[in-house]
C-alpha cells in the first residue's frame, strides 16, 4: 500500500521533474554556502588572532555578505520551483477530478455527498500539494543539511559534534506528538467553521421563514452557541503552538549549552579553536529548522497519503454509462422522434425488486403521450431510463430504430430535452438559464422559447426582465416560473423528443393544458408528459398508466375513463378533488 503511494505521488511529480531537479540543485548549493560560509567565518576568526587587520575584516564581511545574498537568491529560486510544482499538481488534481466527474452518472452522485467531493476536490488536494510542494521541499532540505552539515561539524571535533546534536532526536519526537495533536485540533476548527458557515447559508436561505415564525432570538442563540465552540476550538489550537514552539527552542538552547559547556574546556585544552567553536555554533542551528520541519514532513506525509487514497478513489470510479467502441452519431435534422420499448426492465444497484419491468410502448413521431401513475409507480425511472441517465441494457430502448446504448451520448441527449422533477437553476440571469444548452442563441429565439413555456410576459415584468438574477438554485422565482423557466430551457434546444417529467406540478392545470395544447399544435416534436394533473394528461393523444413498475393500460382519455381500472380511479378521485376545491 506505501508502495502504491509513493507511485502514485511519483506519477502526479513525473510531468514537472526538470522543475524539480532544478529546485534540488538549487537547494543543494544552497545548503553548501550554508556549510561553507560558517567555515570562512571560522577561518576568518583564527586569522585575527595572529595578526589583527581591518581589511581583512572588511574583505571577509563583504564575502560573507555576498555569499549570503546568492544563498538568499537561490533559496527563493528552489522554493519557487518547488512550491509552483505543488500548485502545478493541485492544479491538474483540481481539473482533473471535475472533469471525471462530469463523466459519471448521476447514482454515483446520489451515492456520494456534494460536500464529501467538494471536501476530496479542496482539503485532500490541498494536502497533496503539501505533501508534493511542502513536505518534499523539507524532506530534501533535511537531507541536504544533514548530509553536508554532519561531516563538517564531525570533522571539526566528533564529540562536541556528537553531544550538540543529541538533544536533536527530542526535538523530532516532540514535533510528532504535537503535530498529530495539531492535525487533530485543526481538523476540529475546521469542522466547527462549517458548521458555522453552513447555519449562516441556512439562515440566510430561510431568512422569511424566520422572519414568519419570529424565531431570530433563538438563531441568535444557536449561532452563539456554534461561535463559541469554534472560538475554543481555535484558542485550543493557538494554546498548542505556544507550548510547541518555544519547546522546540528550549531544545535548541540546551544543545548550544552543551556546546558552551563543553566546549570552552576543549577550547582551553587546544583541542579546538576559537574559530572552530563559533562555526560549531553557526552549524548546529542550521540543524535546528530541517529536524523541527523533519517532524511536520512525516505528520504532513501521514495526511497526504490518506488524501491520495480520497482523491484517487474517485478517479477509480468508471463511469457504468458512456461510448462504447461501437458507438456511432446520427444528424440530429434526421430524428423523427420515435421511441420503442421492448420488455424494458432495470433494477436500482442493491435493490431486489425492479422498478421498471417488462415495459413495451412504441410512441410514433409528433405523439404526444402522458404517462400517469400512482407514486414510486416507475414513471421517473422510465424517464431517466430514454436520455440513458440510467445504465439499461442493451436492445431494450431504441430512438428511431437506434439502439440507445450504441448512440453517441452527445447525440442521445441533443436528441432528448428532459425537463427533470427538480427545476434547477443556476444563480445567473434569466436570459444565461434558458439559453444554458446553447449559450449561442439569440435573445429572440429565448423569448420565442419562454413564449411556449407561458412565462416570457412575467419574466417581461421583472425591473431587469431577461437579465433578471434568479439567485441559488432560482430562489427569486415562485415553483411555477422556475418550472416554466427549466421548461423554455428545453424548448429552446428544439431536440426531436421532449419529456416533462412532473415538471408542471407547480403550475395550475389550466397554464398546464394551455402549456400542451401550444406544443400539440406545432407537431414539431414526440412528447411525454409525465404527470399527476389529469386535467392537463388528459389533451394527450395517449395515456400509459403505470403501477409498481408496470404499463398496465394505454389508451386514450376517452377509451381509459370508461374502462374499469386504475385510471378510471384516479380519474373518479381528480374529479371529486377538483369538485371540493
Amino acid at each position: 500500500m506505501v508502495l502504491a503511494r509513493l507511485q502514485q505521488l511519483a506519477t502526479y511529480l513525473r510531468p514537472h521533474w526538470r522543475i524539480i531537479t532544478y529546485g534540488m540543485v538549487a537547494l543543494l548549493v544552497v545548503n553548501g554556502l550554508g556549510v561553507y560560509i560558517p567555515l570562512l567565518i571560522r577561518d576568518s576568526i583564527d586569522n585575527l588572532r595572529q595578526a589583527f587587520s581591518f581589511e581583512e575584516i572588511l574583505r571577509a564581511v563583504i564575502l560573507i555578505f555576498i555569499l549570503a545574498s546568492i544563498s538568499w537568491a537561490i533559496r527563493m529560486l528552489s522554493r519557487l520551483c518547488i512550491f509552483g510544482v505543488g500548485r502545478d499538481v493541485e492544479f491538474s488534481l483540481k481539473q482533473g477530478i471535475f472533469e471525471h466527474l462530469l463523466t459519471l452518472e448521476p447514482a454515483y452522485f446520489s451515492r456520494n455527498t456534494s460536500g464529501d467531493l467538494i471536501n476530496r476536490a479542496t482539503s485532500d488536494v490541498d494536502n497533496i500539494r503539501r505533501l508534493v510542494g511542502f513536505a518534499l521541499l523539507s524532506l530534501a532540505n533535511t537531507i541536504f543539511a544533514y548530509g553536508l552539515t554532519l561531516p563538517a561539524m564531525l570533522a571539526i571535533n566528533v564529540r562536541l559534534s556528537l553531544l550538540a546534536v543529541a538533544v536533536y532526536p527530542l526535538m523530532l519526537i516532540a514535533v510528532q506528538i504535537f503535530s498529530r495533536k495539531l492535525q487533530q485540533q485543526q481538523l476540529d476548527v475546521q469542522e466547527k467553521l462549517s458548521d458555522v458557515s453552513q447555519l449562516i447559508q441556512e439562515d440566510m436561505s430561510g431568512i422569511a421563514l424566520i422572519k414568519i415564525y419570529a424565531q431570530e432570538e433563538n438563531e441568535r442563540r444557536a449561532f452563539a452557541q456554534k461561535n463559541s465552540q469554534l472560538l475554543q476550538a481555535n484558542l485550543k489550537l493557538a494554546q498548542t503552538r505556544n507550548l510547541l514552539f518555544p519547546l522546540i527552542e528550549a531544545l535548541s538552547y540546551i544543545s548550544l549549552l552543551l556546546l558552551l559547556a563543553f566546549g570552552t574546556s576543549a577550547i582551553n585544552q587546544g583541542i579546538i579553536s576559537i574559530g572552530d567553536f563559533v562555526a560549531l555554533l553557526i552549524l548546529v542551528e542550521r540543524l535546528v529548522f530541517p529536524t523541527a520541519l523533519l517532524g511536520f514532513t512525516i505528520t504532513a506525509y501521514q495526511r497526504g497519503e490518506v488524501s491520495v487514497d480520497r482523491v484517487q478513489a474517485i478517479f477509480q470510479t468508471q463511469p457504468k454509462i458512456y461510448n462504447s467502441a461501437n458507438s456511432f452519431s446520427v444528424p440530429i435534422k434526421s430524428i423523427k422522434g420515435q421511441i420503442t420499448a421492448q420488455d424494458l426492465t432495470y433494477t436500482y444497484p442493491g435493490e431486489q425488486k425492479p422498478a421498471i419491468k417488462d415495459i413495451n410502448f412504441i410512441i410514433e413521431p409528433g405523439e404526444i403521450i402522458a404517462i400517469v401513475g400512482p407514486i414510486g409507480s416507475g414513471k421517473t425511472t422510465l424517464a431517466n431510463s430514454l436520455p440513458r441517465l440510467l445504465d439499461i441494457e442493451k436492445e431494450q430502448l431504441f430512438l428511431d430504430g437506434y439502439d440507445i446504448t450504441e448512440l453517441d451520448l452527445k447525440t442521445l441527449r441533443q436528441a432528448i430535452a428532459y425537463v427533470p422533477q427538480d427545476s434547477f437553476l443556476f444563480s445567473t440571469t434569466i436570459l444565461n438559464n434558458i439559453r444554458y444548452g446553447d449559450p449561442l442563441k439569440e435573445p429572440f429565439e429565448v423569448e420565442y422559447a419562454a413564449k411556449q413555456a407561458q412565462i416570457h410576459e412575467e419574466i417581461f415584468n421583472f425591473p431587469q426582465q431577461y437579465d433578471t438574477i434568479v439567485g441559488e438554485r432560482g430562489i427569486t422565482l415562485s415553483g411555477g416560473q422556475r418550472q416554466r423557466t427549466s421548461l423554455g430551457r428545453a424548448l429552446l434546444m428544439n431536440s426531436p423528443v421532449l419529456i416533462l417529467d412532473d415538471a408542471l406540478s407547480s403550475v395550475d392545470n389550466k397554464t398546464a393544458t394551455n402549456i400542451l395544447n401550444s406544443l400539440s399544435q406545432e407537431r414539431q416534436r414526440t412528447i411525454i408528459f409525465i404527470s399527476h394533473q389529469l386535467s392537463a394528461a388528459a389533451q394527450t393523444d395517449r395515456i400509459f398508466v403505470m403501477d409498481h413498475g408496470r404499463i398496465i393500460q394505454i389508451g386514450t382519455h376517452e377509451n381509459l375513463v370508461n374502462q374499469p381500472g386504475l385510471y378510471q380511479q384516479l380519474w373518479q378521485q381528480h374529479q371529486l378533488a377538483e369538485t371540493v376545491g
